[in-house]
């Protein structure tokens, strides 16, 4: 008996295995800088999460869903990782644990597993542990080395440099916070407090690299992304640079670069066309903005990925792909 189906067939040698195990080898640089910066906290963090995303997801699937187990996929590992990126380096192990099952059994397994799952997982558990321990969740310790120390931060109480900025807005213009901040440099490369995966650009990009060449990640999203932060953010700074910090500030700081490369490119809960993927990212980079500037929040990178996962089956339907070998009609 032969199976007829339609053409094309064309035979590749990607796998949900192979790619996700190629996003964990992209986030090894910012892991080993979060190690480096905030010691054997980070660490802990880093294993804690990450075991307990797969026990969750082993747990569920062999006596809930009773279906096969798929742990070794490397989705589970990828969901703990980027959940240890989200939060910071002192939390306790407990809340941990907590956000770990609020990412696989809610944002995920819920609706069936994975690439059935319509927002990203660790979102959905950062996010759920923001809301519910919102003091653990910002209490940021600053960057200490694994070898050594770092004072220059301590004018910001280990504060990040975004929710030190806006509680000093209140008082003070921009030019006179910066005097307190660490330069661009430092920020670059990650002296400075924050969740584990937020502090270290350089490190983020060099993954983000590797994403791109392996061909995981496109780069419409993260074009847009970064894009509409940096015109959207440049027009407000040039009107009044006494009120609003250069875009330059808001690229290095926050979760915004492990936003746009490592989570808003989230095959599953992204658009699948070009266009639905720009529009995806300007959305993305619009709402980031809006709450850190005018919202309650400092940071908007998680709330703005996951409101632009719910417009994304609208989105798809509006800018659908052309299907292979399909005409388009002329006038």
């Amino acid at each position: 008996m032969l199976t007829v189906s339609g053409s094309p067939h064309i035979h590749g040698d990607s796998s949900v295995k192979k790619i996700m195990y190629t996003v964990v080898m992209a986030m090894v640089p910012a892991m080993l800088v979060s190690v480096y910066f905030f010691g054997l906290d980070a660490l802990r963090v880093l294993l804690i999460s990450s075991l307990a995303c797969l026990f969750f997801e082993w747990l569920i699937q062999k006596y809930l869903i009773k279906g096969p187990v798929t742990i070794n996929d490397g989705s589970a590992l990828v969901t703990g990782i980027l959940l240890a990126f989200n939060v910071p380096s002192n939390l306790p192990v407990w809340i941990l644990l907590i956000g770990a099952f609020i990412s696989i059994g809610m944002g995920k397994m819920s609706f069936g597993g994975l690439g059935k799952n319509p927002f990203n997982p660790a979102l959905v558990g950062r996010v759920f542990l923001l809301i519910s321990f919102p003091v653990q969740m910002t209490s940021w310790p600053a960057p200490k080395l694994l070898f050594g120390s770092i004072t220059s931060t301590d004018a910001m109480g280990g504060a990040t440099p975004l929710g030190f900025l806006k509680e000093g807005l209140k008082n003070q213009t921009v030019p006179e916070l910066m005097k307190d901040m660490p330069d661009y440099a430092m920020e670059l490369i990650g002296f400075i407090g924050g969740s584990l995966g937020e502090v270290s650009v350089i490190a983020l990009l060099l993954g983000a690299i590797y994403l791109l060449a392996k061909k995981v990640i496109t780069w419409e999203i993260p074009t847009a992304y970064i894009g509409s932060v940096i015109i959207f953010t440049g027009i407000l700074w040039l009107v009044n640079p006494d009120m609003y910090i250069s875009p330059v500030f808001h690229l290095l700081t926050g979760g915004l670069i492990l936003g746009a490369f490592y989570m808003a490119t989230d095959m599953v809960s992204s658009p699948i066309s070009s266009k639905g993927q720009i529009l995806f990212g300007i959305g993305c980079g619009v709402i980031t903005i809006l709450i850190r500037i005018w919202g309650a929040y400092p940071e908007g990178v998680s709330f703005a990925i996951l409101i632009m996962n719910a417009f994304t089956p609208l989105i798809n339907r509006g800018f659908k792909p052309k299907h292979f070998g399909e005409k388009i009609q002329s006038a």
